[in-house]
């Protein structure tokens, strides 16, 4: 069974940074696309970033020069690095994998199969 855990959330100040990260376990997937996400209480779920098992790499608009997507295959870690956060920015994020490109519509939640808990970050 796959399994995702975010970790690497915390509470910031204004403007600093923060890095997060997603290990899978239990599996390796090849030929998979892993998303972050995040949700804010009484918001929908909101895709960030995503990248191919072959580095491709897609940015929503509102956090693209902001955020950077990365992956490190030794480790099945893929990281979002988060930089002059906001208080906007608050919310629980969560990292997801699901089966072959990213494509078109990487950003849709519900194309993601696998998920992780999430990690709470919040900005002040």
């Amino acid at each position: 069974h796959v399994q995702l855990v975010e970790s690497g959330g915390g509470s910031v100040q204004a403007g600093e940074s923060l890095r997060l990260s997603c290990t899978t376990s239990g599996y390796t997937c090849r030929d998979c696309c892993t998303g972050w996400f995040r949700q804010a209480p009484g918001k929908e779920r909101e895709g960030l970033a995503a990248i191919d098992s072959d580095g491709t790499i897609a940015y929503a608009v509102y956090v693209e020069g902001r955020f950077t997507i990365s992956r490190d295959n030794t480790k099945n870690t893929v990281y979002l690095q988060m930089n002059t956060l906001k208080p906007e920015d608050s919310a629980m994020y969560y990292c997801a994998e699901k089966r072959g490109l990213c494509g078109t519509w990487w950003w849709k939640a519900f194309e993601y199969s696998n998920w992780g808990q999430g990690t709470q970050v919040t900005v002040s």
